[in-house]
């Protein structure tokens, strides 16, 4: 896994956050309480002299691990986050996973139109899957939610404006051309707080995070974010090995992402 330069990959995302901000008139996050959307709020505070400057939405099917949910109450006590927890409910689901498939969307969607956000902050990346590897840095979502991915705005010199006002909202992917290892490498220089289910306990440990119905612990000896990229640096596992395997699926991804799934 290659690193890439990290002031470079931050000086971007920062851009980025603060382009939402100024562009658009209600912005908010999405926070999964995960290494990659706390790194987007790190660097988002890091944008705004400490602050986030907008709300922070956690889609909450209640059945995530009791460490995110304390890891959840603690940082946002301590980084002062408006966070807006929002309860998805769980039931049969013909595209996904019931607990994180088409469900969580729908309740995105009636959190969307009640605080009236035209824009939404996500940190996906390039690399976690071949269909997210379609975005682009700001992508146009209909008032359905849908994703035409065969039919994006380009993104030339940096200019995000290209046909973004006809969208019923805008996803914006700050950490687009971050990798897994960048992920940890800037976790570690920053000191960016991570939950704790990532290092190992009892030779397992959570590489990717969902909640417990769809997320399985791997092997690992990793108890620290040196050892994580150690063990980064040599491994040939995917990184989302260890979750649902229904969701993972390319075609069930890509249905998925088109109904707004994150």
């Amino acid at each position: 896994m290659i690193k890439q330069d990290l002031k470079s990959l931050e000086g971007k995302s920062i851009y980025i956050i603060r382009e939402a901000k100024l562009k658009f008139k209600n912005v908010a996050a999405l926070w999964s309480m995960g290494k990659d959307s706390t790194t987007m709020l790190a660097l988002t505070r890091k944008a705004f002299l400490g602050k986030v400057p907008f709300p922070v939405i956690h889609i909450d099917n209640s059945i995530d691990f009791p460490e995110t949910y304390k890891f959840r109450q603690d940082l946002a006590k301590k980084w002062g986050l408006n966070l807006i927890v929002a309860r998805s409910e769980i039931k049969p689901d013909i595209i996904g996973s019931a607990c994180c498939g088409k469900n969580k969307p729908e309740t995105l969607k009636k959190v969307m139109k009640e605080y009236g956000f035209d824009a939404l902050i996500v940190s996906i990346r390039r690399d976690e899957h071949g269909i997210r590897s379609k975005e682009r840095y700001m992508s146009p979502r209909d008032e359905k939610f849908r994703w035409n991915f065969k039919d994006q705005p380009a993104e030339l010199w940096d200019d995000y404006s290209s046909k973004l006002d006809e969208a019923g909202h805008v996803r914006v992917h700050p950490i687009l051309d971050f990798n897994e290892i960048d992920i940890w490498n800037y976790i570690k220089k920053e000191r960016v707080p991570v939950n704790p289910l990532y290092f190992s306990r009892d030779g397992y440990r959570y590489r990717s995070l969902g909640c417990t119905h769809c997320t399985t612990p791997i092997k690992s000896a990793a108890k620290n974010v040196d050892d994580i990229i150690k063990e980064l640096s040599t491994t040939k596992t995917e990184e989302r090995s260890g979750r649902s395997m229904d969701k993972e699926n390319a075609y069930v991804m890509e249905r998925l992402r088109q109904f707004g799934y994150m």
